[in-house]
């Protein structure tokens, strides 16, 4: 094939006739590959038996609410997470309402948390009674930026929600520092950092307690929804267990106004399955990710930063370039389906235009939402699928050198 890039997508082919154009079909055979951006199926397949077998068991039990399979996953997974108490609930949303909630977090009070993340995140200290207060992330981590932090602090503020977003760790050394200074509890939203660590400790240990989803599409993914929060403080998980069941720990017996926010039997059943896979899959996906470093470090773009006191777990591996929307569309005409982690600020949704912010007051998170495009990344990603997203993205930047 010539070095030259010529333009093969289906737009462009239709303007072609003759020997020209079978001649640029040809081409376009090799440079078009089906690829999925997650491959759920591929996973469920490769551990079918398991699932299944886990599932049987609940059914023929019949404890679809709680019951032992949500115990059994509770303890693998506080275990897992290096902390004595996992409370499994329905969701990584109600996972962060119910922590608030524990903390008698209400009206009036402050939650600080990073302007760039999932508006769940956001949600959920609405739904709490209190007010989020959002800070910029840093440019490289793309985490919430502790230089910020204490200036977003108040006399108001009750805790402080790091997001280890994209599978990477907020910095979190100054977060605890400045929270501790300022008698203030940090929550840390973990909801896509299955299994990652900061420095020497896990994600979910480091906070007095942690949040995660088990949303379908997450490293560690349930076949529904679920989340879990984990903790060291006994009393706040005797609370927390109280308040996902009706405020009741013996039946029909109500000490506090609580909510139903069971985790399903079914879904600790397939969690725990899951769970003995997970670090193994999250060393398929730093493989992933290394072999995208390499096939892209031509590519003119920006790519995530490998930095040793992380282990990240790459639930997603997110580029940035200024020509972002063209190489979207440049990609998905060759069977590579990408998406944009956040493509709308939360600071500039309708939902959220009450808080007052403007566009000025997170420049980090603005271009970011511009620039950033998630290509596929899960453990069965093949070496040639990984190499032909490379070599397309290359290509692609490539194609705009000569352009200009």
């Amino acid at each position: 094939m010539s070095t030259k890039i010529v333009d093969v997508s289906p737009a462009a082919s239709t303007n072609l006739t003759g020997s020209v154009r079978v001649a640029i079909f040809t081409v376009v055979k090799g440079m078009v590959m089906d690829i999925k951006f997650l491959d759920l199926q591929a996973q469920y397949q490769s551990i079918k038996s398991e699932i299944n077998y886990a599932i049987d068991r609940v059914l023929k039990s019949s404890t679809f609410a709680l019951g032992p399979a949500v115990q059994e996953f509770e303890e693998a997974y506080a275990e897992f997470c290096g902390t004595r108490y996992c409370v499994g609930v329905d969701s990584g949303t109600s996972a962060l309402v119910l922590t608030l909630r524990s903390l008698d977090i209400d009206l009036g009070d402050e939650v600080v948390t990073s302007a760039n993340t999932f508006i769940a995140t956001i949600e959920a200290i609405i739904h709490a009674g209190a007010r989020p207060v959002l800070v910029d992330v840093d440019p490289v981590s793309r985490n919430m930026n502790p230089a910020l932090l204490e200036k977003a602090i108040t006399c108001r503020t009750r805790a402080v929600i790091p997001v280890h977003l994209y599978g990477r760790a907020a910095d979190m050394a100054p977060i605890l520092r400045i929270a501790e200074e300022k008698d203030i509890a940090v929550i840390e939203d973990a909801s896509q950092a299955h299994g990652a660590r900061y420095r020497d400790r896990r994600v979910g240990s480091m906070g007095l307690a942690a949040t995660f989803s088990f949303y379908p599409s997450k490293n560690l993914g349930a076949i529904g929804e679920a989340g879990a929060i984990t903790t060291n403080d006994i009393s706040l998980a005797r609370k927390l267990r109280m308040l996902r069941d009706h405020g009741s720990e013996r039946k029909y017996y109500h000490d506090l106004v609580g909510y139903n926010a069971r985790m399903d039997g079914i879904q600790g059943a397939v969690l725990k399955v899951k769970l003995k896979y997970l670090a193994k899959w999250n060393e398929r996906r730093n493989y992933v990710a290394r072999r995208y470093h390499e096939g892209l470090s031509q590519a003119g773009i920006t790519l995530p930063e490998m930095n040793d006191d992380y282990y990240q777990v790459f639930h997603q591996y997110v580029i940035e370039t200024d020509r972002r929307d063209e190489l979207q569309t440049y990609l998905r005409e060759r069977g590579i389906p990408t998406m944009i982690h956040y493509p709308a600020p939360n600071h500039r949704q309708l939902s959220m235009r009450f808080l007052g912010y403007s566009e000025a007051d997170f420049p980090v998170t603005e271009k970011l939402a511009g620039s950033v495009l998630s290509l596929p990344i899960y453990p069965e990603l093949t070496d040639d699928q990984i190499d032909f997203i490379s070599q397309r993205v290359t290509d692609f930047s490539y194609q705009c050198e000569q352009i200009a």
